[in-house]
Parts: C-alpha cells; structure tokens; sequence
C-alpha cells in the first residue's frame, strides 16, 4: 500500500489549497476515504470523509469551507481547502478504512502553514 501526497504548503489567511493523495496497493473504490489533520502539540483530529457510495460529511469546523471528492478511476483523493485560517495550520494525512475488512492505512502527511 502507498500513497502520495501532494499540495501542501505555506499560504496567506484567506487564500485556498487543493490536496491530493495518490493511492495504490489496495482497490481505492472498496474503501471509505478520510481526511486527518494534526496541529503542532494536539491530537489527530478528523476533518472529512467520502463514503464508497459518494456521500460525504465534514467536521463542523472546516463545513462550508472545505470539499473532500474522490476519483476512483485514478484512485486519487482530493481535499479543496477554501477561505484558509490560521487554525487549519496543519499536517495533513489521508486515510482509507474499510467496514467490511477493518482494514485501514494511513498516508504519510502533507504539511499546510496558514499565515501571513
């Protein structure tokens, strides 16, 4: 199992950022897909996930401001960050679950700086 990360960064209050996590290793379109994301001295938080069947649900506090989508063609998870602030300063692991097999992996984290 692999996955590469990509779209991270350092960027001003306000602005956006699209992540990426390029999976491989296991059948991407079998397993529910998460975003996590840990600040500097807290625990892992979650903040969104895309169901097998397309739904999606969010953390109250990125709703309205961030979109989770997934393509299962090109076994690609994505994460549209918009109207960034502060408190999203981050690093950014994706994760894939599976409630059927309890199997579950981890990406190896992007980092994402929301200052000014």
């Amino acid at each position: 199992v692999q996955f590469v990360e990509s779209g991270g960064g350092l960027v001003q209050p306000g602005r956006s950022l699209r992540l990426s996590c390029a999976a491989s290793g296991f059948t991407f379109s079998n397993y529910d897909m998460n975003w996590y994301r840990q600040a500097p001295g807290k625990g892992r938080e979650w903040v969104a996930i895309a169901y097998i069947n397309g739904m999606t649900n969010y953390a109250d506090s990125v709703k309205g401001r961030f979109t989770i989508s997934r393509d299962n063609a090109k076994n690609t998870l994505y994460l549209q960050m918009d109207n960034l602030k502060p408190e999203d300063t981050a690093v950014y692991y994706c994760h894939a679950g599976s409630e059927s097999t309890f199997r579950n992996f981890w990406g190896p984290g992007t980092q994402v700086t929301v200052s000014s």
